[in-house]
């Protein structure tokens, strides 16, 4: 009886072991799945940089404080909002799917709990943001073509400033899990080089804020400006992907 228990337990501790070796294993950054993860990513940029584009893309020219409100806003299609809808659900899916595999670069699983926890959460506003924008500018199109044009640009201002805060809160959301991702780097914490901080999204994002402040006053400006945050994720996936596969098991 002592030696039939002794051989369950034996068993046990065995298939445990091999099965921790294939947690572990599938838990480590590998060639492959990094440019998955990675691919994934840059084509959710596409699709919520796509979707910045297509609702803003046109003429610059406005009369309302809210620069974004522009004349060529005023005529645009109603596809190109409900698309540019559509195609941030893929767009967050995609997105959530690289962000959420950096956190195999992260060597502490506490620290790693932490930046899952903070992605999570940090996805949120993505499509917060995108929807309270989007719904503007429809009301704003709309208006401008069925005969309230005059109305048009004080009611827009009007929901725009009542529920600006949208703004606020959603950018407290979403800005830690990349202050933190900055934080394990630089701070060696993860298998990826400390100089890496240097080229976390923010640090993309201020650079080609400093572009789109010296570019001409037109609709490539607009449409860039919009999707400032997605075009500075391609860098940052790509930086990632370039420097994650040098490490990375084959």
């Amino acid at each position: 009886m002592l030696e039939w228990h002794w051989l369950v337990n034996a068993n046990r501790c065995h298939f445990t072991l091999k099965e921790r070796r294939f947690e572990m294993k599938d838990c480590k950054v590998q060639t492959k799945t990094l440019a998955l993860a990675m691919i994934c990513g840059i084509l959710g940029c596409f699709c919520y940089g796509g979707g910045d584009w297509l609702m803003m893309y046109g003429d610059p020219s406005h009369t309302g404080k809210l620069i974004w409100l522009t004349n060529g806003v005023a005529q645009l299609p109603a596809w190109r909002n409900g698309l540019a809808m559509m195609l941030a659900f893929p767009g967050i899916i995609l997105y959530g799917i690289a962000l959420f595999y950096l956190g195999r670069f992260i060597r502490d699983e506490k620290e790693k709990k932490i930046y899952h926890y903070l992605n999570a959460f940090g996805l949120t506003p993505w499509m917060c943001l995108h929807l309270f924008y989007i719904m503007i500018l429809y009301l704003y199109t709309w208006m401008m073509g069925h005969g309230y044009a005059d109305a048009a640009l004080p009611a827009c201002e009007a929901l725009f400033d009542h529920l600006s805060w949208v703004i606020i809160v959603s950018e407290v959301v979403m800005l830690p899990v990349f202050l933190y991702w900055f934080y394990v780097v630089v701070r060696g914490k993860t298998t990826l080089p400390r100089w890496m901080a240097a080229g976390n999204v923010l640090v993309f994002y201020c650079i080609l804020y400093v572009i789109k402040s010296i570019l001409p006053d037109t609709a490539f400006r607009l449409g860039f400006t919009n999707g400032l945050m997605s075009e500075s994720m391609i860098f940052f996936f790509i930086l990632i992907w370039i420097v994650g596969s040098k490490t990375a098991e084959k």
